[in-house]
Order: C-alpha cells, then sequence, then structure tokens
C-alpha cells in the first residue's frame, strides 16, 4: 500500500478520534492491569472490518475512558476479550491475536518452528471422525528430509495414537513427534509397523519451491510450484519468472495446491509476472470497514487500490504476457493464492484445475500497542499484537464473494495412492495441464469419496497459516502523527 502524507492524515486524525474532547482527556488513565485489553479494544474499534456488526466497539458505546475500563475489567484474559469482540467465528475464521510479535513478524519471513514436513489430514473413507494425514512435500533443509520423508507418505498416527478430528491438534503441535506410517491400499489405510521421530527446528522457507521448463510436443510450457506470498522472496520469483521468460514458455502452471497465502503486495508483483500487458490497471480492490472505506474514497482513493506493476523496488519485472494460465488448487489453496485467481480473471483466461480453495476473500494487517499502531513507540510493558481482519478485496468487475471457495475449472482430487513426483510430467495434476495445454488430456480419478474428504493442511494448522495481509507500516506511522 502506498504511504500517505501526514498532512492528510492530520485531516484523518480529527475524523477518526475514538472519544472526543473529554474522552480524550483521560485516556492516558489505562491501569497497568488493562494495558493489553485497551489496545485491543482501540485497534479493533478503528480497524476491524466488522467493526459496524459488533456493540461493544461502536464509537458511542462508552462515554469515556473510565466507561471503558470499567467494560474491559471484565476480561482478565486478553484473548476472551478479543474473541468477544469479533463476529461469529463462521464470518471471521482468520482474525489473531498473538503474545509474541516476534511470532508474527518470523512469520513474514517465512520463518517458522517446523520439522519439514507439509501435509494434508484426510477423513478415512467412510468416516468422519477419523482421519490420516499424506505428506505433501518436504522443506529442504528440515527434519524430515533428514530422514528421508518423501511425498505420498501417509501415516494414520502420531505416537502409536490414531489420528481424529479430536486429538490431531494436541498430537501435531509437540515439539518431537513420531509418525506411525500407513500403506495406501485401494482406499484402506493399512499400518506397515514403520514409525519415523521427527523435531520440530526454526526453518526459513523459499515459497519459490520449484521452477521447471518443460518441452512438449507443441511447445515450451513452464511449471512453478510457488508455496507462499512472502515478500521478501520477491526478487527470487522475478527471478524464477526470468528463467522461464529466457527459456520462451508459452504456457505456463502455477502450482498453489499448499500456498496458504500470504503479502497482498506480492501477490500483485505475481499477477504482474505472469501478464506485463496491464500495467497501471486495476488488479484488486480493497473494502474497508465504513468509517476508514469513507475517508478514503473522499481524501485517497488510490489508497484503496492494488494496481499491475512492472518493478519491485525499481527492479523490472520479468513479465510472461500471457493471455492464459493454468492454477492447480486444492483446499489449502488460499488468500492471496485466491486473490491472485479472482484477479487475473477479468484480464486472461484462468484454467482452475483441481479441488475448491479455502475461500478467504479477506485480509488483516499488524497491530501493536502504539499510539499509532505500528512498532515504533511500541508498549514495552508486553509483546501482544494483533492480526485482525480489515479488507475484502474485489476484483476489476466487482466481484469478491468467493467466501465458500473458488470452484476448478477441471475437477480432480488428489489421489494418496497416487501423488506422483512434483515436477514430473507424470503427475496426475501436471500431467492434466499438459494434457489440457496439448489437446490430449487424460482423465483420471477424481471421486473424494475414495481417498475422503480434505480436512486441514499442516499451514492451516499453523496460526497464521492461511492468511492474506497488508505489510502496513508505511501507512500506520502516519496514520495517527500524535
Amino acid at each position: 500500500m502506498k504511504s500517505v502524507s501526514k498532512s492528510i492524515f492530520i485531516i484523518i486524525l480529527v475524523f477518526f478520534t475514538l472519544y472526543g474532547c473529554e474522552k480524550n482527556d483521560d485516556s492516558l488513565n489505562v491501569p497497568a492491569e488493562l494495558e493489553v485489553q485497551n489496545f485491543i479494544w482501540k485497534g479493533l474499534n478503528l480497524y476491524y472490518l466488522w467493526q459496524d456488526d459488533v456493540p461493544d466497539l461502536a464509537d458511542d458505546r462508552f462515554v469515556n475512558q473510565g466507561e471503558l475500563n470499567t467494560y474491559l475489567s471484565n476480561f482478565n484474559d486478553p484473548f476472551a476479550l478479543f474473541n468477544n469482540l469479533r463476529v461469529d467465528p463462521s464470518i471471521d475464521r482468520f482474525s489473531v491475536l498473538v503474545e509474541d510479535y516476534v511470532f508474527l513478524e518470523n512469520l513474514f519471513q517465512g520463518v517458522t518452528k517446523n520439522n519439514g514436513m507439509e501435509f494434508t489430514l484426510r477423513f478415512k473413507p467412510g468416516s468422519q471422525t477419523d482421519i490420516y494425514g499424506v505428506v505433501n512435500y518436504v522443506i529442504p533443509n528440515s527434519d524430515a528430509e533428514a530422514k528421508n520423508i518423501t511425498r505420498g507418505m501417509i501415516f494414520y498416527a502420531i505416537d502409536g495414537q490414531t489420528l481424529t478430528v479430536d486429538n490431531y491438534r494436541n498430537l501435531i503441535a509437540a515439539n518431537s513427534y513420531t509418525i506411525n506410517l500407513a500403506n495406501f491400499d485401494n482406499g484402506a489405510i493399512t499400518p506397515n509397523g514403520t514409525s519415523i521421530l521427527l523435531t520440530k527446528t526454526e526453518l526459513t522457507e523459499n515459497p519459490v519451491f520449484l521452477t521447471k521448463v518443460i518441452q512438449t510436443s507443441n511447445q515450451k510450457v513452464g511449471y512453478l510450484m510457488y508455496n507462499g506470498f512472502t515478500a521478501n522472496y520477491d526478487l527470487q520469483l522475478n527471478q524464477a519468472f526470468g528463467t522461464l521468460k529466457s527459456e520462451g514458455v508459452t504456457d505456463l502452471v502455477l502450482d498453489l495446491r499448499y500456498n496458504g497465502g500470504g503479502s497482498v503486495l506480492t501477490a500483485t508483483r505475481l499477477a504482474s509476472m505472469i501478464t506485463g500487458q496491464f500495467t497501471g490497471q486495476l488488479f484488486a480492490k480493497q473494502q474497508w470497514n465504513s468509517k476508514i472505506q469513507t475517508y478514503f474514497e473522499e481524501n485517497n482513493p488510490a489508497q484503496l487500490v492494488n494496481n499491475f506493476t512492472n518493478t519491485i523496488n525499481n527492479t523490472a519485472i520479468n513479465d510472461l504476457n500471457l493471455t492464459r494460465i493454468y492454477i492447480l488448487t486444492t483446499g489449502g489453496t488460499a488468500s492471496a493464492s485466491e486473490l491472485v485467481i479472482n484477479g487475473l480473471k477479468p484480464y486472461i483466461e484462468v484454467i482452475q484445475i483441481g479441488t475448491k480453495t479455502t475461500g478467504k476473500n479477506v485480509g488483516s494487517i499488524t497491530l501493536y500497542d502504539s499510539p499509532s499502531f505500528n512498532k515504533e513507540n511500541v508498549n514495552k510493558n508486553h509483546k501482544y499484537a494483533m492480526q485482525p481482519i480489515v479488507i475484502k478485496t474485489i476484483n476489476k468487475d466487482g466481484f469478491g464473494d468467493y467466501q465458500n471457495g473458488i470452484l476448478p475449472t477441471t475437477e480432480l482430487a488428489e489421489n494418496p495412492g497416487n501423488m506422483g513426483v512434483l515436477g514430473n510430467e507424470n503427475e496426475p495434476f501436471l500431467s492434466t495441464a499438459l494434457g489440457l495445454i496439448n489437446g490430449n488430456a487424460r482423465t483420471f480419478q477424481h471421486d473424494s469419496r475414495r481417498f475422503g474428504n480434505e480436512f486441514k493442511n499442516s499451514k492451516a494448522l499453523q496460526s497464521f497459516g492461511n492468511e492474506m495481509y497488508i505489510l502496513n507500516h508505511a501507512l500506520l506511522e502516519n496514520f495517527f502523527p500524535y
């Protein structure tokens, strides 16, 4: 998002005053034990997308700080207050409060505590309680790689306990655990007696996982597996597109099956690399809560838009100038990945292969406990931070209602008995894309009843794993110029 001048934000300061004169006069009278709760309320009152729908967040809910303090004193646990101020979880599935903002900052850099095994949990065929795991890929230089974990391995239990919808979170949360492996016998999950101990370490994942050029009988096809919209890897992403461009690819298969999302800016840049002929045109538009939306529309409407671009921090983007793209998806494809699909559709043909996506059409920003809600002058007494949902995104045509997921053009479910090798021309998803490109598409079994429906993937199990966010520091540092 673009930085807005301080002179403009002096106006917004007046417009968004939370309390009025009397309330501001005693706004510093916040007991030490309520500092975190005060930060939560004020941050959500200003930014939360559904602020209008939460009575306790109304601007006139409290006459002064004293009344607010009385209300906040009912919540000794900050998480209880945070959850009480959110709308129904069926609407807001993604807002996050954390006790240590370093955790969030590391996530934005692709750093997690991870054993390196990325997987999908599925229901066992015919069951709504028992689940099993299938390895999707392994992060390089991880414990999983060292232990020879490979794509397609199946585990039915952890530490000897059969996985269910009730116990999987606690089992997977451990820093070390043993996976108990099984074979996939035409839908039956059969233990094979093999167990592997995995230990989590701090890992940095490069989301540009695999780039390949495939020579078909008709043309060169680029294949890119991209696993996260991590802004500090944008130049590496651009380099991958430079390779594809130099090889003269005429088609691109973009693998977003396990991409849970990330930076809106990176999504805009990726869409610009895919195309190149739409520089300066609208890629996506943001919709905020009513008071912020009104201000931006009246004072700075450019703040609401993300346009196709041709540079990354003064580095030229390597664009492919495509008019058609093939995108691979699963239920783990979320947020910024969906933004790319939705934002490209008004401009080029998007052929989506796989299963329905997650359905996350909203995004967030990081709020710190400071006068301007950014990290400058942050409260040193605690490290709480929020990542609340603050925007909904729409495309050029005004469409953004894909909260139930984006349906594929060609339906295809991953078969745990035939996962294939990523990037290999015979891998079912890639093979289907190549067949569509060449006009000789093969038909693969996509009846998920044989495999069990997708339940969760490993990224969705991480806090803030499926997210779309705005790198908002330039915005926030000017928002309240105290």
